[in-house]
């Protein structure tokens, strides 16, 4: 059996980070109900007017404190970051986030419902008496509908008709409903305001969050982009519909950027520069460029091709867990299909790996599809990496990370022929979701532990 990696990388995930951020989140929500038990939340409940906007009360503090912590987890923390990962931030922020809006909706109807049960009143006189007449609830009503716009737009069914940069741009309107509710709280919110503890609390988390954005969404990509001035040096053509865009800059190595990272990239290219989009390194960082590959997938990225050389870049980043830190075992396999061949290629070239110790697989739908192939030879040759090349289109019977030609094997089963001790790898992985289920499927079957699985979701 191999042993067990004990180098330690530089940018290894500090699991305490985990641990800390956890517990933070937690915290916080006990606070929350340690003040509102403190300002006469239990005594509060008595009759059904009292019933319902006690829990009104409570539902809105657990939504508002939700929401900051889903604004803190969109902050891009660096930290944060590397020790969850990209699936995993994904998964907490859609959860967060929808618990937060429901129970924001809830806190809405009881509210409402609470007040006309003790003014002997209509529900719909009752409601548009609190939007009018009550401090800060114009501005609150107005966040709550871009909120609720967010939280449609977020839903997959929806998601899946926007453009990218839409999408995007939409999502952004949450710091403005965050915001916008800010007065309302304050104004009429008596549990925010209650006592000298309630106040600390409330402002300083809203700090944070703040603080949160302003530095780690605005202030650290404006640093990083003024420190390295990454320009376009050249556009290469890898395929049809594929291109590599080669950057150079100043001290690269200071962005601290591993193999299988991603950054958000903006083109000072004219009309459109403002929408950031994702793409991988597909070579390792050097001191004085960097390399990203961009297939056109019709969100913007077909006019990469176009770009001119010594068209400025601005950056954020770097992002993402896939990287050489996550490893636990000497040997390696790497599984791609498409464009998701990008960060595996520059982890092939980065990892510490001995000739016979690392496997890859690569799928795609031709012989014309596979990218890199050159360079995959060449690595192939120099570093005594195992190559499979899988052309071919997908079975249209089954979801499987096969070729079509080969249905007639199981998923698990055909691993186990290609890397016979597949379970004492590890298995990176980028592709297609659906693809990337396969592969964790079969892998996991095939007896690798899930923890030796690393791969990220890059979807929107």
């Amino acid at each position: 059996m191999p042993p067990v990696l004990s180098v330690v990388h530089p940018n290894a995930p500090r699991l305490w980070w985990r641990d800390l951020a956890g517990l933070c989140a937690s915290a916080s929500m006990i606070i929350v109900v340690a003040l509102w038990l403190a300002h006469g939340g239990i005594a509060d409940l008595t009759g059904s007017s009292g019933i319902l906007t006690g829990l009104g009360r409570l539902t809105g503090l657990v939504a508002a404190d939700l929401l900051l912590i889903q604004v803190l987890l969109m902050a891009r923390i660096p930290w944060v970051e590397r020790s969850y990962g990209q699936d995993q931030l994904t998964r907490r922020h859609r959860l967060v986030g929808f618990t937060s809006f429901n129970l924001m909706l809830a806190h809405i109807v009881l509210i409402t419902l609470g007040y006309a049960a003790a003014a002997r009143t209509g529900l719909v006189a009752q409601a548009w008496e609190l939007v009018t007449d009550y401090p800060g609830m114009l501005l609150a009503t107005a966040g709550t509908a871009m909120l609720v716009m967010v939280v449609v737009t977020s839903v997959r069914t929806a998601r899946r008709r926007l453009r990218y940069e839409s999408w995007h741009l939409l999502h952004l309107y949450a710091y403005l409903g965050v915001g916008l509710s800010i007065p309302h709280e304050l104004w009429t919110g008596a549990d925010f305001t209650s006592t000298p503890w309630a106040r600390v609390y409330w402002w300083t988390i809203y700090a944070a969050a703040a603080a949160a954005v302003i530095v780690f969404r605005l202030g650290l990509p404006a640093l990083r982009t003024w420190r390295h001035s990454l320009v376009v040096d050249r556009v290469v053509a890898e395929a049809p519909s594929v291109v590599s865009l080669h950057l150079r800059g100043q001290a690269i190595e200071r962005l601290g950027a591993s193999a299988g990272q991603f950054f958000i990239w903006r083109f000072m290219t004219g009309p459109g520069w403002s929408r950031g989009h994702p793409y991988s390194l597909s070579a390792p960082a050097h001191p004085r460029w960097l390399r990203i590959t961009v297939k056109d997938l019709g969100d913007g990225s077909a006019a990469l091709a176009n770009v001119r050389p010594g068209s400025r870049v601005l950056i954020e980043g770097p992002y993402g867990r896939l990287t050489g830190a996550v490893r636990q075992r000497r040997r390696v396999t790497m599984m791609a299909s498409g464009i998701g061949i990008t960060p595996i290629r520059a982890l092939l070239e980065e990892l510490d790996y001995s000739p016979g110790e690392a496997t890859l697989i690569y799928r795609a739908s031709t012989e014309d599809a596979l990218i890199f192939r050159n360079e995959l030879d060449l690595l192939a040759a120099m570093r005594g990496i195992r190559v499979i090349y899988l052309p071919g289109h997908r079975s249209p019977d089954r979801s499987s990370w096969l070729p079509e030609r080969f249905s007639h094997l199981l998923d698990d089963d055909a691993l186990r022929q290609i890397v016979p001790d597949i379970a004492d790898h590890d298995v990176f992985i980028c592709g297609p979701d659906a693809w990337m289920d396969a592969v964790r499927d079969a892998a996991l079957l095939a007896g690798v532990p899930s923890e030796q699985l690393h791969m990220e979701r890059f979807s929107w």
